[in-house]
């Protein structure tokens, strides 16, 4: 690669590779904050956001221009993992990064970025016309598929609610694995944790505005959902998203997991997700991988332990506890199945009889 001498010291050496890291934008002041990261770093990291800023990541801000015009690998051919929240999305990306030429990235906050500014596209107050928001995330795309090695391939794992912008993500090529559970098994999550009620809490807003955008009508009051129904429209929200991201992705560019059956069978399941992204992995490392460690962790604080035999007492004890707000739930699904074709539809292919 050659640098222009017009070009910064910090812009060169981001055109080098992953070493730094594009961790977010302020499309108001046009400015991208690049993050110093090394393999261990990424390796390690649950979120690729605000958590990963310390003094030692040397944040520092460069123009949105400087860093584009700089020369890049001219790769853009990272695969993704989307999904619905709380169902192992972060353990199959450790464990996928396990394998050799996967560089795994989990969360990056320029995603949350763009996924925010893609509400506004079109708008007249949106900071960019629809054509240069496109354009701007393909550079972007391009940027975070930068890898180490050569032979290796980026696997990002987005936040939940950027599967809003799943299909321009893929793109015509770029692959990604849908992660998903039933309604009533991801009520019975959210309900099992006091930080993912706090969540709940917080995000159940946007996800409601975001799914009265897709149905075109506002039918629900926020205020009027109780906990548990509002955890069952979450469920619904988000895999509308996913829903209407893969019947417009190409033939074979999504595959579809339901995480409760991945646990029932980790080796084979794993080897299924390695084998639709083209990655090569042996039966014998498959399944050495799955018996490891990260089988027994918290995936997204591994110092502390949890296991699927844990997962699966602490869901019985929300259900024994919540049964009557869970049934609550599973009915205005069943409601809104009803009033709306579409729902109607996704229910019918996405939840087992």
């Amino acid at each position: 690669m050659t640098n222009s001498p017009f070009q910064s010291p910090l812009a060169q050496a981001f055109a080098q590779g992953p070493a730094w890291f594009p961790q977010q934008m302020d499309a108001a002041t046009d400015r991208v904050l690049l993050v110093r990261m090394d393999e261990a770093g990424y390796r390690g990291a649950s979120f690729l956001d605000q958590r990963m800023l310390t003094q030692q990541s040397q944040p520092q801000w460069a123009d949105w221009a400087e860093l584009e015009a700089a020369d890049q690998a001219g790769r853009a051919d990272a695969n993704f993992i989307f999904h619905i929240g709380h169902v192992g999305s972060t353990l199959i990306s450790r464990l996928l990064g396990e394998l050799d030429s996967v560089f795994a990235l989990r969360e990056p906050q320029i995603l949350r970025n763009f996924a925010d500014l893609a509400a506004l596209t079109g708008q007249s107050h949106a900071p960019w016309s629809p054509e240069e928001f496109d354009t701007r995330l393909e550079t972007a795309i391009g940027w975070l598929s930068q890898t180490f090695a050569e032979n290796d391939r980026a696997l990002i794992k987005a936040t939940s609610f950027v599967s809003e912008i799943a299909r321009p993500l893929l793109g015509a090529k770029r692959k990604a694995l849908f992660l998903n559970i039933s309604p009533e098994r991801y009520i019975e999550t959210i309900l099992a944790g006091d930080n993912s009620r706090q969540e709940l809490a917080m995000l159940a807003s946007p996800r409601l505005q975001r799914l009265h955008n897709k149905l075109g009508s506002e039918d629900w009051m926020l205020w009027q959902l109780s906990e548990p129904v509002r955890a069952a429209m979450s469920w619904l929200s988000e895999m509308m998203a996913l829903d209407a991201a893969a019947h417009i992705a190409p033939a074979g560019h999504v595959h579809w997991l339901d995480f409760d059956d991945f646990l029932q069978d980790p080796a084979a399941r794993l080897g299924d997700i390695a084998a639709f992204f083209g990655i090569k992995a042996d039966a014998d490392t498959v399944s050495a991988i799955t018996n490891g460690p990260l089988m027994s962790q918290y995936s997204k604080a591994p110092e502390h332990g949890y296991s699927p035999d844990l997962r699966e007492k602490l869901l019985a004890e929300a259900r024994a506890t919540h049964q009557e707000g869970i049934a609550e739930g599973l009915t205005w699904l069943k409601d809104a199945a009803g009033q709306h074709d579409v729902v109607a539809r996704l229910m019918a292919e996405h939840v087992r009889a």
